[in-house]
């Protein structure tokens, strides 16, 4: 798509949507100023700023009241086109020269289905599709979003290609990114989250999201590209074409090495396809902003998807961003953590909050050597963080990763050594996509929980690695991974008791440091002990135990420890808290839903908490 007769400008203002006033060169003259016609009726604020250098088209029609339209402006490197109209210019000549599809044999813009109109009705290889096209200029830090203020018409037009889907047609929203080198494509929340929800739902219903940037020049704009796009998953063709021959160029010797007969250069474009179409739809995927990637990766470690996904939708709303995680009291964070168990990592997340606001003024960095600096980051979660947020092309190796590494190349080292992560990580960073590095370290991570199993048999049946992998070939999938044998889990044996007074139940907080650190428990004794010990025990510190109930026994494995656990339901009578003698000090008596929102109760203890509501024996309700 190309203009003709353009004139460069300086950008002065605009009076309203329609106009803007610009500064042109005049020759001998000097310059002068004109009235222009602005082809983008968006605000496009963050573009034509004071000063901003524009290009335009002369107009054909010496009887308009404006000479010039304002087609483009520099944004810093960036030349980006701010013309509405050319998206769709721009996609036509695609579409009729073969880039989207070569088997297209029928391109008719503006076409209609029922009440609706869509950009553009395509058939090809016996295919019925509709197309529509949508223009993006926003941009920052690379990141592109749609729109830049609310359209219900945009809203309207998704839902309308929804039923297209449903009446079998095939169809596809693009966006046409009219600038070059972004790093993705997300839908504009922050300004229209009925449009991201929208965008979402088509996803989930078959429409196809797509996303592409331009070549732009002062008097021409071309589809070029395939860009990452962050949203629901859309069965996209950007994986292939994205990546081209680029990765197979950078073939990585060492891991070549590693990894035997295996071709390294195969992995891409069939992890990233399979990944397009089977990736699960998560609440942190769906806008993956740096916050909201780094606390679903904390809470990922050690913890399975299905249990995190509602412990992060009641974080991210009592949290929602950096400086709310930073100035939250210990016991909000430890009860909004309570259950997922292995506290430090909420511990680490508030310190590092503090050190993002103190040092980033409460934003996240984005490099991996500044997310090490941070409190409970490690290689993997810079990784994670650098890769997914902000599309830097570093590896994530976590126990999926490695698995599925050493699984195709039968590489029998351990992989618990670090020295052993480290090479792996060295090796996936020089092969990785530098198109896609965030989809490609998920797609890793998802093969590996989702296809290539921890524990039982791999499902092969479903992975697209199944040809390249040489321990499918010789079925030994089981034998990968291998790591060195682990010390024995010490056991403690505890007595763990449940005592009631009245309608209230006694709990004491653990101390500040050490395991389970500031949560609260039950009352406890070390070692197994019989009804009469636990009735003396209480005795000698000035409570009379009325009832004693035996509970059922309980186990509970922390990383290094077992705890073995038998219970008992105590009724009792005696001084109130505060005047009991020795360790009982500390005790508080609650009342049941008091732990619903203020006392955390650590899952060690899941076996005996459902006890708090209910009396047995004599004294059952």
């Amino acid at each position: 798509m190309e203009y003709e007769h353009i004139v460069k400008g300086r950008f002065l203002e605009r009076p309203n949507r329609f106009i803007a006033r610009v500064e042109v060169e005049d020759g001998e003259a000097g310059h002068r100023v004109e009235t222009v016609h602005v082809k983008n009726t968006g605000r496009c604020r963050e573009l034509l700023q004071k000063g901003a250098v524009v290009y335009l088209e002369k107009s054909g029609n010496p009887s308009r009241s404006t000479a010039y339209d304002l087609v483009a402006v520099e944004k810093g490197e960036r030349l980006v086109n701010m013309d509405s109209q050319a998206p769709n210019r721009a996609v036509e000549e695609w579409l009729r020269g073969g880039g989207f599809s070569p088997d297209v044999t029928l391109v008719k813009p503006e076409a209609r289905y029922g009440n609706s109109r869509f950009d553009f009705y395509l058939e090809a290889g016996g295919e019925r599709m509709f197309m529509e096209v949508k223009g993006v200029t926003l941009e920052e830090e690379g990141v592109v979003r749609f729109p830049d203020a609310p359209s219900e018409r945009a809203v309207k037009h998704v839902e309308e290609l929804i039923a297209a889907k449903q009446e079998g047609y095939r169809v596809f929203v693009l966006f046409v990114i009219q600038m070059e080198n972004v790093l993705h494509f997300t839908p504009n929340r922050d300004t229209h989250p009925e449009f991201a929800d929208a965008l979402c739902r088509a996803a989930r219903a078959g429409v196809e999201i797509l996303a592409y940037d331009c070549l732009v020049k002062p008097d021409s704009m071309t589809v070029n590209r395939p860009v990452p796009i962050a949203i629901s998953h859309a069965d996209t063709r950007a994986s292939k074409e994205a990546l081209g021959s680029e990765t197979a160029r950078g073939i990585n010797e060492t891991l070549r090495k590693n990894l035997g007969k295996y071709k390294l250069e195969n992995i891409c474009i069939p992890l990233l396809k399979w990944y397009d179409k089977n990736r699960r739809i998560l609440p942190w995927r769906e806008m993956p902003t740096p916050y909201r990637v780094w606390v679903s990766e904390i809470m990922l470690q050690q913890t399975r998807v299905e249990a995190v996904k509602p412990y992060f939708e009641r974080f991210m709303k009592a949290l929602p961003d950096v400086k709310a995680l930073a100035e939250a009291e210990e016991e909000t964070l430890l009860k909004l953590w309570e259950g997922l168990g292995y506290y430090n990592r909420v511990r680490n997340l508030q310190k590092a909050a503090i050190q993002i606001q103190k040092l980033y003024g409460g934003h996240m960095p984005d490099t991996v050597e500044a997310l090490l600096t941070l409190s409970g980051i490690g290689s993997y979660t810079a990784g994670a963080i650098a890769s997914i947020a902000f599309q830097r092309p570093v590896p994530a190796v976590d126990g999926n990763v490695l698995r599925v590494v050493a699984r195709l190349g039968q590489d029998g080292r351990y992989i618990d050594d670090s020295k052993v992560k480290a090479s792996v990580e060295q090796d996936l960073k020089e092969i990785m996509p530098k198109d896609r590095p965030g989809d490609f370290n998920q797609a890793m991570m998802e093969i590996g929980a989702c296809v290539c199993i921890p524990n039982g048999a791999p499902l092969c049946g479903d992975c697209p690695l199944a040809g390249m992998c040489e321990s499918h070939k010789a079925g030994t999938e089981q034998e990968y991974p291998r790591k060195q044998a682990k010390k024995a889990r010490k056991i403690e044996e505890k007595t763990i008791l449940i005592v009631q007074k009245e309608d209230k139940t006694a709990i004491r907080k653990r101390p500040g440091r050490g395991l389970l650190a500031g949560m609260y428990e039950f009352p406890s004794m070390e070692g197994f002990c019989t009804a009469e010990e636990v009735a003396a025990y209480l005795a000698d510190n000035g409570l009379e135990a009325l009832s004693i109930q035996s509970l059922e026994d309980a186990k509970h494995i922390f990383t290094h420890k077992e705890w073995h656990m038998k219970g008992y339901m105590v009724s009792v009578d005696g001084p109130e808290p505060g005047k009991l003698k020795n360790s009982f000090r500390d005790w508080i008596y609650i009342e049941p839903w008091q732990t619903e929102d203020r006392f955390p109760i650590p899952s060690a203890f899941g076996a005996y908490t459902k006890y708090l509501s209910v009396k047995l024996g004599k004294n059952r309700y």
